[in-house]
């Protein structure tokens, strides 16, 4: 009985190191909770350096499916000084939808008002994005829907 115990505890101790260690090396919910979290900010603040931040020196940021992608953080960075210069009282807002191994997927929405005419703007999309092993994004490709009124 006490081996049969020990044999037991001994598996059950092996299991749980090897499930610690594949999250230490893998990308966990809560990690791409905490980093879509800090994406949302910087879109929310308008802070081109926070987004680029994010993402490696070497990155990618594909943000139409068909268009090449944006190479590199000096590239993602400049995008999103552009493409948030009309934008005023920006919500974002998250989930993760799934992760595996060093791969995130998330839905995302987002609204915000146009200074130029003031028209609102809601977009909802998907994120897939792949990330190094410090946490930084080393690809983020999106699929997004736009609705004005």
């Amino acid at each position: 009985m006490f081996k049969r115990r020990a044999f037991v505890f001994a598996c059950a101790g092996m299991l749980a190191a090897f499930s610690l260690g594949a999250q230490a090396r893998g990308l966990s919910e809560s990690t791409l909770g905490a980093w879509l979290e800090k994406y949302g900010t910087a879109w929310e603040t308008f802070d081109a350096a926070a987004a680029g931040a994010l993402f490696t020196p070497d990155a990618t940021y594909q943000d139409v499916p068909f268009d090449p992608a944006m190479q590199g953080r000096a590239a993602i960075e400049e995008y999103w000084r552009t493409e948030t210069a009309d934008q005023s009282g920006v919500r974002f807002e998250s989930k993760v939808i799934a992760v595996k191994g060093d791969t995130g997927i998330a839905h995302w929405s987002a609204t915000f008002k146009l200074k130029s005419t003031g028209a609102t703007i809601s977009l909802d999309g998907i994120f897939v994005l792949e990330f190094d092993k410090s946490g930084q994004c080393k690809s983020l490709r999106e699929w997004w829907q736009v609705k004005a009124s």
